[in-house]
């Protein structure tokens, strides 16, 4: 036994456990992550992963944007798993998702944002309001 009252093989198990169970939370994130940005191609956005650098005077942060006539989803490569998973999760809550397969866990989460959001536009009609507005 140590100090802490416990024979030293049992604190080892229970490291190596909880090491197995952060793996395992990762892995989860990345085929989230992998399902997202699948989905949000699916519905017409372009997924780019850049090192979105920060110089002064400008702040970059991931979000979608328009190039042209096409509709961009920039992640900074910078960015945890589970910050680039909000932000598209937020993009595609603003999107029609009634033709695209998204796990039950994936859906759960689209559709708690866009529950908080103004009704869903599909991705090709959004860049079309967007030159309508004056």
């Amino acid at each position: 036994m140590d100090l802490h009252g416990s024979p030293r093989w049992v604190r080892i198990a229970l490291v190596a456990e909880r090491n197995e169970r952060r793996a395992e939370r990762a892995s989860r994130q990345l085929a989230l992550l992998e399902e997202l940005k699948a989905a949000a191609t699916r519905v017409g956005f372009a997924v780019r992963e850049e090192r979105l650098l920060r110089e002064v005077g400008y702040h970059v942060r991931s979000g979608s944007c328009r190039v042209g006539e096409q509709q961009i989803i920039l992640l900074d490569r910078g960015l945890q798993p589970s910050a680039q998973i909000d932000i598209l999760v937020e993009e595609l809550a603003t999107c029609r998702l009634d033709d695209v397969y998204l796990s039950p866990a994936a859906r759960d989460l689209v559709e708690r944002a866009a529950s908080v959001r103004p009704a869903a536009v599909p991705a090709a009609d959004a860049s079309s309001t967007e030159e309508a507005a004056p």
